[in-house]
């Protein structure tokens, strides 16, 4: 989950990272009303800055310095309601302002590929660091955070030694290295980011823009994050998986899949996109392409199958339906017998015929089960490419 930034900023100031005074305001008067208590922090100034979870709000017009209550209302009226790169700015946050001296940037990540964490640095901040990184890539400093050990003050000088701080700026940036583990640690994050962390005018180090991203996975160690999520801008079939603990995402396409792992399911989007290539250049027509990915995991019941059906099934743009499991931990027969609960639960709502491919464990049972209901909306088909084909053939039909 990507947190706006003025979360991100309460964050940080909860476990001890030095941030500027903000308010959120979703009006041009409430903007007014928050610049009127935070600029007298800083003679005046807040900053109007647009929150959406995307880049490139400053060059879009989404971040407007404002020198007195009118000038905050004003920049408010404008920049709320603007489209950002398909995002509609609904809310904005009044920043205190700040002489700033340097521009820096730091960020702790889960670097996947060495199966460990990843802290970076730079004495250049307030750019794209992915242009920093192409362009200049000896002025971003990487270096490996051993998840074990974190970053304590000596890791933390290392990374400031590495970006080449000076010696007075780097004491004064190591407290805030540690404070920023301390939120890639203890919220379960992937992602920490600020860009950028300033020094001031009178040699204070701010967090002045940060980004966090939360592992959705640890959502069961902490149920305050609840009250972090976009409600407004979930897609309701994502929000009605996510409460049944589903592992499922909304695509745009018209075939829906489910199928047990990952990696099943990742193949299964594959095949069918390729069907319906191969179906549009035979028709000279639009491909035919997966509506969602949706893992059910293994060792998934009847209800499991059953309410992932029932998800997919509730999608308008749903066609047809692919179901490719491949019996292990999850057994076929349960597979089968969460079909067929789900459509007689559904009824005469349930109206999308089903491709099913089912193999491995009990996949007999499993097929003599769906053979003896012989639902007319299912058809079993015995392979992975074939089944893709009929399943993108159906949804061309409907």
């Amino acid at each position: 989950m990507d947190l706006f930034e003025y979360q991100a900023r309460d964050m940080f100031e909860a476990h001890g990272v030095p941030v500027l005074a903000g308010a959120i305001a979703t009006t041009a008067e409430e903007a007014r009303a928050a610049a009127e208590s935070i600029g007298a922090r800083s003679g005046g100034v807040t900053v109007v800055k647009a929150q959406v979870k995307t880049g490139g709000r400053g060059k879009a017009g989404g971040v407007k310095v404002a020198k007195s209550p009118a000038e905050a209302a004003e920049a408010a009226a404008a920049i709320l309601g603007m489209d950002i790169k398909g995002h509609t700015v609904g809310t904005v946050m009044i920043a205190q302002g700040a002489q700033i001296d340097e521009e820096y940037y730091v960020s702790l990540l889960l670097d996947r590929a060495n199966r460990s964490y990843l802290a970076m640095c730079s004495k250049e901040g307030g750019m794209e660091i992915e242009q920093l990184a192409v362009e200049r890539p000896d002025a971003l400093a990487k270096v490996p955070v051993d998840p074990t050990v974190g970053i304590d003050e000596a890791k933390a000088r290392e990374i400031v030694d590495a970006a080449g701080f000076d010696a007075d700026t780097a004491a004064k940036i190591i407290p805030v290295l540690t404070s920023l583990w301390a939120v890639y640690r203890d919220e379960d994050a992937t992602l920490v980011e600020v860009n950028p962390l300033v020094k001031t005018k009178d040699g204070a180090i701010v967090a002045i823009d940060g980004k966090v991203s939360l592992d959705a996975n640890a959502r069961f160690r902490h149920p305050e994050h609840a009250a972090l999520e976009d409600v407004a801008a979930t897609d309701p079939l994502e929000a009605a998986a996510n409460e049944k603990g589903l592992n499922y995402v909304k695509l745009d396409g018209s075939v829906g899949i489910i199928g047990n792992g990952a990696g099943l399911v990742m193949s299964t989007l594959d095949v069918v996109a390729y069907a319906g290539e191969e179906l549009r250049g035979s028709a000279d027509g639009e491909p035919v392409k997966p509506a969602n990915f949706l893992d059910i995991g293994g060792g998934a019941s009847a209800e499991v199958m059953a309410n992932g059906l029932g998800i997919i099934l509730g999608d308008e743009q749903v066609k047809s339906v692919f179901v490719n499991v491949f019996g292990g931990i999850t057994a076929c027969d349960e597979v089968a017998r969460g079909i067929v609960g789900a459509l007689d639960a559904l009824g005469d709502q349930a109206t999308k015929q089903l491709v099913v491919r089912l193999d491995g464990n009990n996949v007999e049972e499993g097929r003599r089960i769906l053979e003896d209901r012989n639902h007319p909306l299912v058809i079993l088909e015995p392979t992975m490419d074939g089944a893709a084909r009929k399943a993108a053939e159906l949804a061309c039909q409907n």
